[in-house]
């Protein structure tokens, strides 16, 4: 079997192609609608912006050269836009610029290839990325469904609304005070937002108890960890949060659940949503007591430094929230 007969697109997946030479865009026209591939075309920038709005290409194909925005411009907006941020961009050039391909790989660039194309080797390219992107885009859709399906706990109790987006965005905001990566970042995002999905194993009885629960309560509820994380299992590839899920209701000391785990035993970022869920907690009604004041909830978190938490999230958390608090007095000062 010829080479390009294997490289035949695997599922027919939409191209747009970016280049102000005619020549090059028929050239890859060929080549990707022989693979199986649907192409868009563009000459200029402008006109790549317009048509992947309209078509949503799942891979761009941009000569780096080209103008009004240039390839490298047009990459970063395709990056930084939520909705392209994962699709592919393979950029083609006629020269080797090292500072040019420094600037396109820090702006998101996946690939390069060089002109004149090896025919083979491109097909090699855009098969490769596409595989990446189908798959990312199924995690993306197992993500949504599960943070519905968290959403539709968290309606259970009407206390909680809207808990699992603040302890995301808590956790995100210490993370990347904590210098982390992006990566890292979005797996505490989603850690945050899915800490609780075990919950949907825990009986109304329960949950929404008035007063303080029984011991066998008390043990239904310590399995929510472990009934989450075995639902978010499919989402363990790209640092999926199933280990944060599964650990967000350990101590410090060891005396947590459900495994006991200490200090650095416990992944850092269960550890930092573990902060932030129980500041949560504390600053908000409950069947069973009145949301404490948001000084006093820091004070337990710095109480509990050492012990119930990682000193180091606690200072960089209750930081975050001291910094917040001045600079609305000083605000409401000036005003």
């Amino acid at each position: 079997m010829s080479p390009l007969v294997q490289l035949h697109a695997s599922w027919p997946a939409t191209i747009l192609v970016a280049d102000d030479e005619a020549a090059v865009r028929d050239l890859l026209r060929r080549v990707l609608v022989g693979a199986g591939y649907r192409v868009v075309e563009a000459s200029t920038g402008r006109q790549a912006v317009a048509r992947g709005e309209l078509e949503r290409p799942d891979l761009f194909i941009l000569d780096i050269a080209m103008t009004d925005p240039g390839g490298v411009e047009l990459c970063r907006a395709i990056k930084n836009d939520p909705l392209t941020r994962l699709t592919p961009v393979i950029h083609i050039t006629d020269r080797i610029d090292r500072e040019e391909r420094l600037r396109a790989l820090e702006a998101g660039s996946d690939e390069f290839v060089a002109k004149p194309f090896d025919v083979e080797e491109l097909l090699i390219r855009v098969r490769s990325l596409l595989r990446t992107k189908r798959m990312t885009d199924h995690l993306v859709s197992d993500e949504a469904v599960l943070v519905a399906l968290s959403r539709t706990v968290e309606a259970r109790d009407h206390y909680t609304e809207k808990h699992l987006y603040r302890v995301a965005d808590g956790s995100v905001e210490v993370a990347r005070r904590m210098g982390m990566t992006d990566r890292e970042m979005e797996s505490v995002r989603l850690g945050g937002l899915l800490h609780d999905l075990g919950k949907i194993a825990v009986p109304d009885r329960v949950l929404h108890k008035p007063a303080g629960l029984d011991r066998a309560e008390y043990t239904l509820v310590k399995r929510h960890p472990e009934a989450g994380a075995e639902i978010v299992r499919p989402l363990r590839a790209f640092d999926g949060p199933e280990l944060t899920v599964l650990h967000h209701h350990e101590r410090f000391d060891g005396t947590g659940y459900p495994y006991g785990l200490r200090g650095e035993e416990i992944p850092l970022a269960a550890r930092i949503v573990a902060v932030a869920d129980s500041f949560d907690a504390m600053t908000t009604d409950r069947p069973y007591r009145l949301a404490l004041r948001v000084e006093e909830a820091l004070q337990r978190l710095d109480d509990g430094r050492g012990e119930q938490w990682d000193p180091l999230v606690v200072d960089i958390f209750v930081g975050q929230h001291v910094g917040s608090t001045e600079e609305r007095g000083v605000a409401e000062r000036r005003s």
